[in-house]
C-alpha cells in the first residue's frame, strides 16, 4: 500500500473512532464542563453582599460564575421581566401587583428574601453630632433644619443627600422617616450607595442614608431614637429603618438559579449574611 493510501486510511479510521465516541469534541452550551453565568441587576445596597455569595459559591462551584450589575431594584426588576438578568437583586417589599396578575391571579415574581437590612443614616467623622430622633430627621431632610448648628453641631449649612428615583433604599426611607412629607428640593441626589458614601466622606457637612453593608470607618452613623444600625438592633427590632434584602426571579427559572438561591438561603449563605445583617424575616409577600 502506497503511502499517501497509507495516510488516507489512518484518517479514515480517525474519524470513525470519532464519530463512535473515540474522538474529543468541544462541550455543547450546557453540558458539564461548560461554565454557566449567573446574571444578577439591581439594588446596589446588595452588592457587598452577593458578592461574598457569590465568590462562597463560586468556590463550591467553579463553573458558575456571577455577573452583577448594580442599577437600582426598580431598573432589575425591569431587566429581570424581560429576561435580561437571571435574577433581580431588591432591597424592598413587593407590591402586590408585582407579584401577582390581578386579572389572571398568576404569578409573576417568586420573591426570596435572604437577610434584613438596616437603614443607616451616616455623618462625616468630622460631625459631632451622633445621635437623632426620627422627628428632626424629618425636618432635616425637609429643608426646615438647615444648620447644624441647630442640633448642638457647630454651624454649617447642613447638606442633605437622597438617592435616585427607582432606589427601594430611598423609598423605604421616604416611606419610613418622611411619612408622606417631600425631601427637599435643595437635596442632592446620587446614583448609588457608594456615591452617598463618598459625597458624605468628602463634604464635612453632608447627612446621607445607605444600607448597613456601605457602613465603613470614612463615615460615621448616627443614633436613631437611641438605637444604633447593627445586627444586634435588627434581631431585637429596635431599630426603625429597616427592610429586607431579597433575590427574585421569574417563576419558570433555570436549575442553576434555584440552586445558588437555596444556597443563599440554606446554612452556608446565611452564615455570611448573618455576620452583619439581621436574620431572614418571617414569611413575606411574594414568597412561593
Amino acid at each position: 500500500m502506497s503511502m499517501a493510501k497509507n495516510r488516507f486510511a489512518i484518517l479514515l479510521l480517525g474519524l470513525a473512532l470519532a464519530l463512535q465516541g473515540g474522538g474529543t469534541s468541544a462541550p455543547m452550551p450546557g453540558q458539564e464542563g461548560e461554565p454557566i453565568l449567573l446574571r444578577f441587576a439591581g439594588s446596589t445596597s446588595m452588592l457587598p453582599l452577593v458578592r461574598e455569595l457569590c465568590a462562597e459559591y463560586g468556590a463550591q462551584h467553579p463553573l458558575v460564575p456571577c455577573d452583577l450589575v448594580g442599577v437600582g431594584t426598580d431598573s432589575g426588576l425591569e431587566l429581570l421581566r424581560r429576561g435580561r438578568v437571571d435574577l433581580a437583586m431588591v432591597s424592598r417589599e413587593l407590591e402586590t401587583d408585582e407579584v401577582t396578575d390581578v386579572r389572571t391571579a398568576n404569578r409573576l415574581l417568586n420573591f426570596y428574601p435572604i437577610a434584613e437590612d438596616a437603614v443607616a443614616v451616616i455623618v462625616n467623622q468630622s460631625n459631632p453630632v451622633r445621635e437623632l430622633d426620627l422627628f428632626n430627621l424629618r425636618r432635616l431632610y425637609q429643608g426646615r433644619i438647615s444648620d447644624w448648628g441647630d442640633l448642638g453641631a457647630n454651624a454649617g449649612e447642613i447638606l442633605p443627600v437622597s438617592r435616585e428615583d427607582g432606589s427601594a433604599t430611598r423609598q423605604v426611607f421616604e416611606e419610613l422617616v418622611m411619612s408622606g412629607y417631600s425631601v427637599s428640593s435643595g437635596a442632592v441626589v446620587m446614583p448609588g450607595s457608594q456615591a452617598v458614601v463618598d459625597y458624605v466622606t468628602q463634604h464635612a457637612d453632608a447627612v446621607g442614608y445607605v444600607s448597613l453593608g456601605y457602613v465603613a470607618s470614612d463615615v460615621a452613623a448616627i443614633r436613631l431614637e437611641g438605637v444604633e444600625p447593627n445586627r444586634a438592633s435588627l434581631l431585637n427590632g429596635g431599630y426603625a429603618i429597616h427592610r429586607p434584602l431579597a433575590l427574585v426571579s421569574l417563576p419558570a427559572t433555570t436549575a442553576e438559579v434555584a440552586a445558588f438561591v437555596a444556597f443563599a438561603r440554606g446554612p452556608r449563605g446565611q452564615a455570611i449574611s448573618s455576620r452583619l445583617y439581621g436574620d431572614v424575616p418571617a414569611q413575606t409577600q411574594g414568597q412561593p
